[in-house]
């Protein structure tokens, strides 16, 4: 977890309500068709209706489908790459019955993984930038088994 925001920056600040403490995920609800969809649109994908209001989504999921990234992606990714790079979770949570997310796992270790696994919405260090702020992003934390 992260905890001196005064050299950190999000990634990407309009998709989550960080720096909080509890930090949400923004996205968007649609009053014509009750479609949610994250990171927040201005127009429904489903209905087109322009009739959509920001909305916090549950910090808790369940992980539904999952990967480990082991190469780096290509662009836009602004990550570490070459010997820097280290493989990383990637996961698909289903947060409630309102919308699905695709984002980082804290966990890379696929025999630590599996469907059905509760999740929990964490902030990570991505990378510095070129001023030595650190960027921060969102990722999922995997509940351990018991």
């Amino acid at each position: 977890m992260v905890s001196d925001v005064s050299t950190q920056k999000a990634l990407a600040p309009e998709i989550s309500t960080w720096p909080e403490e509890n930090p949400q995920l923004i996205g968007s609800r649609c009053a014509d068709c009750s479609a949610t969809t994250f990171p927040a649109q201005a127009r429904c994908p489903r209905c087109s209706s322009a009739n959509t209001t920001e909305t916090l989504l549950p910090r808790r999921g369940t992980l539904i489908a999952w990967t480990t990234q082991g190469f780096p992606p290509g662009p836009p990714y602004k990550g570490p790459t070459g010997k820097d790079f280290v493989p990383f979770g990637v996961g698909l949570v289903q947060l409630g019955d309102m919308v699905r997310v695709e984002g980082r796992l804290t966990e890379n270790d696929p025999a630590k993984l599996q469907f059905g696994q509760e999740v929990e919405l964490t902030m990570i260090p991505f990378t510095t930038d070129d001023d030595g702020n650190e960027i921060i992003t969102f990722a999922f934390t995997p509940e351990v088994s018991q």
